[in-house]
């Protein structure tokens, strides 16, 4: 398996954790035809710098959105402030859905800033990357 994300969606992925540091972001990633399409940018209530709890409402109103622009939802997302693009110990414990792909986005100097990870009874899988270039 494969996640393909269109290049400018890694963009506000990393710009929204920017405009959130010191805390996390969060949000969903919806495909197409399994190509990452959208990017929805939720509030993480717990507005802390090493964890994030997505808003119920928001996360309801996102799934209605998505499914009525003929989307899926492909990904969760979150950034780590000051911590490499890897699922911590918590992300783990927290990882309940194991058929969605975890997004980590890191806002770091000098490390690979976006990964993805299937995550399974506690068990991690990377998830290669395909970055397609913006289509004009």
């Amino acid at each position: 398996m494969i996640l393909q994300i269109e290049e400018q969606i890694l963009t506000a992925i990393l710009e929204h954790g920017r405009r959130e540091e010191p805390n996390e972001a969060c949000g969903y990633l919806a495909a197409r035809d399994g190509v990452i399409k959208r990017h929805i940018e939720l509030t993480n209530i717990d507005a802390a710098p090493e964890h994030y709890s997505m808003d119920p409402a928001e996360q309801f109103a996102a799934i209605r959105q998505i499914r009525e622009e003929g989307l899926q939802l492909a990904a969760v997302y979150h950034t780590h402030p000051e911590s490499p693009a890897r699922p911590s110990v918590e992300d783990i414990r927290l990882a309940h859905d194991s058929q969605i792909i975890y997004v980590i986005a890191s806002l770091m100097a000098g490390v690979e800033p976006v990964r993805a990870f299937k995550i399974k009874d506690g068990e991690v899988t990377v998830v290669p990357l395909q970055v397609l270039a913006a289509h004009e």
